[in-house]
């Protein structure tokens, strides 16, 4: 887990230096935000029988705009969580019946289909992710771009009501959480 952060904490760093260059500054964007996405699965308990089985990959889904391309398939090609690799799907269309089996979730879209897919996704054990470029319904974890860096929002509690725990390690990096209610 430490090497994690620590990759987690070398990304951040990377953006602040790209940040000065305008042409590179939206492809390292992109890039810190899709090395983000596999590795937040790291810092996340899915509910007992949500997690994948014997054999089974953790499933990383990038549900209608997809701003990474082959960024996200690297990044996740190169991660093992739990002893299950992480395979990237893809879902074009944002029809909330069309999407499942997803463990994480980007979800990125006109702000209409965003908000209907969060709202189908909470029903189901998946860690959903935004981005405050894409508009402003939040997932469980809202991408921002603060001073040139890619930081994240958490909303601690609409992960429990799902069954998903997330590690005080993931919560101390972001720029604030909403807390679970106890």
């Amino acid at each position: 887990m430490r090497a994690g952060l620590l990759l987690l904490g070398g990304a951040m760093a990377a953006t602040a230096a790209f940040a000065a260059m305008p042409a590179l500054a939206q492809a390292s964007e992109n890039a810190v935000k899709a090395a983000f996405l596999p590795k937040f699965a790291r810092y996340i308990e899915l509910p007992e029988g949500a997690q994948p089985g014997a054999g089974e990959p953790f499933y990383l889904c990038i549900i209608g705009r997809d701003p990474f391309g082959v960024l996200v398939d690297k990044s996740a090609g190169t991660e093992t969580i739990d002893g299950h690799p992480v395979a990237v799907r893809r879902f074009a269309n944002t029809v909330p019946e069309a999407v499942a089996g997803c463990d994480i979730a980007f979800v990125g879209g006109n702000e209409a289909a965003t908000a209907k897919m969060l709202d189908a996704l909470r029903r189901q054990a998946t860690l959903t992710i935004t981005d405050a470029r894409l508009g402003k319904p939040r997932g469980m974890i809202h991408f921002a771009l603060v001073d040139g860096r890619v930081r994240f929002h958490i909303d601690e509690a609409q992960a429990a009501a799902s069954g998903i725990s997330i590690s005080s390690r993931l919560l101390a990096l972001a720029i604030d959480v909403k807390q679970r209610t106890q």
